[in-house]
C-alpha cells in the first residue's frame, strides 16, 4: 500500500508570493533537494498565495508553469491553500487565519487553486489542497458564519465534481485542524461534518488534512484519530507530516527546568503563533493561546507536560532539554496502513515551515540540507 503514497516536502517553508519568486525558490531550494535525494522526480506541495494565483488564472498561464515544473522533474501533487498572503511577513500571528471559511474570498481562491492544480497536475494523479478550519475560534463562529462556510465548502465541492465528471480526476479539499481554531480536534471535525456536511457526494471532494504536529499538540492519539475518521465516513486527503515539541518538566530537576526554560525563549519568536498545551499534574489540559504568555510565569514549572505548536524538523528527537513529538509520526505512518476502513489518499507532505526562526543550534546553513534530511527520514519510516 505505501508503494502508492506520494511524498513531498510544502514550499511554505520558501518566502515569496508571486510566480518569479515560487521559480526562483524552487529553483534554488526544491531541485538541489531532488538532486541529494537521488530520485529522478519528487513531489512537491505548493503553496501558491492569493498574489501567484491570479497570476496563473490564465489557462496558459498554468500550462507554461506545468511545463517548467515537468522541465524539473517536480511533481505537484498538493497545494498548501491555508495561507492566503504572506507567510513570511514580520508577524503573521492570526492573520492566517484570514479570510475566514464564511468569506467569499477564501471561497474564491480556493476555487483558483482547484483550477490550477487541475491545469498542472499529470494527468494520472489525483489532487488534494489543505485549508483552514474555518477560521480562528476566539469568538467561536456563530451559527450563521458556519453555516455560510458549509455553504462556500460546497460550491467548491460541487465544481471539484464537474472537474472529475469531465476529466476522471478527483481533486479534494482537506480541511486542517488546527489548536485554537473554530475546529481544532477531531470531535469539532466529525461534528461539523455530520451537522453540515453529510451527504456522502460531498465528502467524495471534502475531507481532512491531518496534520500531525496538530493533533500531538491536543494530546490526541494518532490511531485513534485515524480510526474515528474512518468510522465518521470522513476522508483523509493528506497527511501533513509534521513534528512539535514536548517539554516533560515531571521528568526534571530545578536545573534542567531552568536550561528548558531558557531555551524555550529561543522559540518564543514574532513571528508565528505557538499554541501551547499545559498539562497539569493531575493531567488536566487547558490550550494556551501562545508561547510567550506561558515563559513569564514559568520558573519553577508545577506542570506535568507543555505540547507547543513549533514545527520543528521530523529527524529530531530530542535537542536539551526538549524532546520532539516524533512518535507521532511513526505512529501516524503505522496506522495509516493497519486503520480498517480509511480513505487516504496516500498524499504525505513534509511541513517544516519553521526553519527561518529556529534558535541558532537547530538551524542549518542550506535549507536544501535540512529538507532533504527531513525527507530521507521520512522515506526510512515509510520503507520507500
Amino acid at each position: 500500500m505505501t508503494s502508492q503514497w506520494m511524498t513531498g516536502y510544502c514550499t511554505n517553508v520558501h518566502a515569496g508570493t508571486d510566480i518569479a519568486q515560487i521559480r526562483n525558490n524552487l529553483d534554488r531550494i526544491a531541485v538541489p533537494v531532488r538532486e541529494q535525494l537521488r530520485t529522478p522526480s519528487m513531489g512537491v506541495g505548493l503553496w501558491i498565495p492569493a498574489e501567484a494565483a491570479s497570476e496563473l488564472a490564465s489557462p496558459n498561464a498554468a500550462a507554461d508553469f506545468a511545463v517548467w515544473l515537468a522541465d524539473r522533474q517536480l511533481i505537484p501533487f498538493t497545494i498548501n491553500g491555508f495561507p492566503y498572503g504572506n507567510f513570511h511577513q514580520p508577524i503573521v500571528k492570526h492573520r492566517v487565519y484570514l479570510p475566514t471559511w464564511w468569506e467569499a474570498a477564501r471561497r474564491d481562491y480556493t476555487l483558483q487553486l482547484a483550477e490550477i492544480l487541475h491545469r498542472i497536475l499529470p494527468a494520472d494523479l489525483p489532487g488534494s489542497i489543505s485549508t483552514l478550519p474555518l477560521g480562528w475560534g476566539e469568538p467561536l463562529p456563530s451559527r450563521d458564519q458556519m453555516q455560510q462556510a458549509a455553504a462556500n465548502l460546497q460550491q467548491v465541492a460541487k465544481r471539484l465534481e464537474q472537474i472529475e465528471q469531465e476529466s476522471g480526476r478527483r481533486i479534494v479539499i482537506a480541511i486542517e485542524p488546527e489548536p485554537g481554531c473554530a475546529i481544532d480536534t477531531t470531535d469539532d471535525m466529525i461534528g461539523f461534518f455530520d451537522e453540515y456536511l453529510p451527504a456522502a457526494n460531498l465528502r467524495r471532494y471534502l475531507t481532512v488534512c491531518h496534520d500531525i504536529c496538530h493533533a500531538a499538540v491536543m494530546c490526541e492519539e494518532q490511531s485513534v484519530v485515524l480510526q474515528r475518521y474512518a468510522d465518521a465516513g470522513i476522508g483523509i486527503g493528506k497527511v501533513q507530516v509534521s513534528s512539535a515539541i514536548e517539554v516533560p518538566w515531571h521528568a526534571m530537576d530545578a536545573d534542567a527546568q531552568r536550561a528548558a526554560i531558557e531555551q524555550l525563549s529561543g522559540f518564543a519568536e514574532d513571528r508565528y503563533l505557538h499554541q501551547t498545551t499545559v498539562v497539569s499534574e493531575s493531567g488536566e489540559q487547558h490550550l494556551v493561546e501562545d508561547l510567550p504568555e506561558l515563559l513569564g510565569r514559568a520558573d519553577p514549572v508545577h506542570d506535568h507536560s507543555w505540547r507547543i505548536h513549533f514545527h520543528v524538523p521530523i529527524y529530531l528527537d530530542r535537542f536539551g532539554q526538549l524532546h520532539a513529538t516524533q512518535q507521532a509520526v511513526v505512529d501516524c505512518i503505522a496506522a495509516l496502513s493497519t486503520t480498517k476502513g480509511l480513505d487516504f489518499s496516500g498524499h504525505l507532505e513534509a511541513e517544516t515551515y519553521a526553519w527561518g526562526v529556529l534558535p541558532n543550534e537547530l538551524k542549518v546553513d542550506n535549507l536544501a540540507d535540512g529538507i532533504a534530511h527531513e525527507m530521507r527520514w521520512l522515506q526510512e519510516q515509510i520503507g520507500s
